[in-house]
């Protein structure tokens, strides 16, 4: 059960303080603490400094003798994994949540700040402290929409807690090690998502109408590595449905919001571990990123199956492809030109064929590249000299484009 004051409970969500209005926004939640402008240091929507931070978290930068580095950020191994016995209601095997369980479990966090369904709606998170290890079990599975989840910062310190986790997205872990410092934490552990493409939970409920007669009986969405989206049922169904057929004429132009289609770091590079899927070929994928991060993956022991991630396919021509159908889209949602009798058969083909593996996980990140630059032209010309990160630059160049004089940092 969810209290909304005290600190007894298993898992605590405080009363929110109501955000202050800012253009690009994904509510972080810093707009909502006591000094809402500290959005002007935090923000990666602003004048991101990735090389300075990511000095800041890992103590160096992107190694250029290690190409993947380019892509997927700094880190010192990467993996591919399952639990061995996967949790009831995860949205994958259960890594994350259970990571967070055992930092509990173990002491070494007071608590872990994550989200949880919000009451009213499954598939709306609500941002939660949860404080023993049971609580995370409401915290399996997959939510959309905002979650404010770093406005609990500052009651968790007021609580006492003075070792914690936070589980978050790329926007939300930039604006926390921008912070961390001034927040005074003893131990700060981070683990990381990737971008989720984010939308309003309103919008999402859109998506899901155009799915199933039934939306309401749908309980697991995932966008899998192998250009299907898992759906399951109430009554025990499960259906894969092709990324080709899925309804994306049928959506609104601004489904996806512009923050989220200007996205600077898709692998969330300054999380202590990133755990997603999109090299994981069936599985989850793991970036342990620093020291915290392999003690971290540590305390999953003998739990966790571990092995090498694999690479497969080529991903120049899906990239290019991607670019072109973005221009074409003229700022709306990217829905490729092709006769609706061949989507069926290049739904079947490009698992097979098309960039798995590692090669997808760069065609991902090369694509949120690309979408991100055109974006910014085409919406806010005069913030991508400071929006626009370097690596970001350096990955688009490949696909013909690079900042013009206006474009370029000094």
């Amino acid at each position: 059960m969810v209290e909304q004051s005290g600190t007894t409970a298993p898992v605590w969500s405080p009363a929110l303080n109501d955000p202050a209005p800012r253009e690009l926004c994904t509510d972080c939640g810093v707009s909502r603490m006591s000094d809402p402008k500290q959005c002007g240091q935090a923000c990666q929507f602003i004048k991101p400094d990735y090389p300075a931070m990511e000095l800041q978290v890992h103590g160096r930068n992107r190694d250029p003798s290690k190409p993947d580095e380019a892509f997927f950020g700094p880190h010192r191994r990467m993996l591919q994994a399952a639990m061995k016995q996967p949790r009831e209601g995860a949205q994958w095997t259960g890594i994350t949540t259970r990571i967070a369980e055992r930092l509990l479990e173990t002491g070494a966090v007071d608590a872990v700040l994550t989200m949880a369904p919000d009451p009213a709606d499954k598939w709306k998170p609500m941002p939660v402290l949860v404080t023993s290890p049971e609580g995370m079990a409401q915290c399996r599975g997959m939510r959309m929409g905002y979650a404010p989840s770093l406005a609990l910062l500052e009651p968790a310190r007021a609580a006492g807690y003075k070792r914690i986790a936070v589980i978050g997205i790329p926007c939300q872990v930039y604006a926390l090690r921008s912070l961390e410092r001034k927040l005074g934490f003893e131990r700060l552990y981070v683990i990381g998502t990737p971008c989720s493409d984010n939308t309003t939970t309103e919008n999402f409920h859109e998506f899901l109408d155009l799915l199933s007669d039934r939306p309401e009986t749908i309980t697991y969405l995932e966008f899998r590595a192998d250009y299907h989206v898992e759906l399951r049922f109430t009554d025990g169904r499960v259906q894969a449905i092709p990324f080709l057929l899925l309804p994306i004429s049928k959506l609104k132009p601004d489904f996806f919001p512009i923050t989220c289609r200007t996205c600077v770091d898709y692998t969330n590079t300054l999380a202590d571990i990133t755990v997603g899927y999109m090299a994981g070929r069936g599985e989850q994928w793991l970036l342990v990123r620093n020291q915290r991060g392999e003690e971290l993956l540590d305390l999953l022991g003998d739990e966790v199956r571990l092995s090498e991630p694999t690479s497969a396919g080529n991903r120049t021509a899906p990239v290019k492809g991607f670019l072109k159908n973005t221009e074409l889209a003229a700022g709306g949602l990217p829905v490729r030109g092709m006769p609706n009798w061949l989507r069926p058969f290049m739904g079947w083909l490009m698992p097979k064929v098309g960039p798995r593996g590692l090669e997808f996980g760069r065609a991902r990140v090369e694509m949120k590249a690309v979408e991100t630059v055109l974006h910014l032209r085409r919406n806010y010309k005069q913030k991508i000299k400071n929006m626009v990160p370097a690596h970001v630059w350096a990955l688009v160049k490949p696909y013909g484009l690079e900042p013009d004089d206006s474009e370029r940092r000094n």
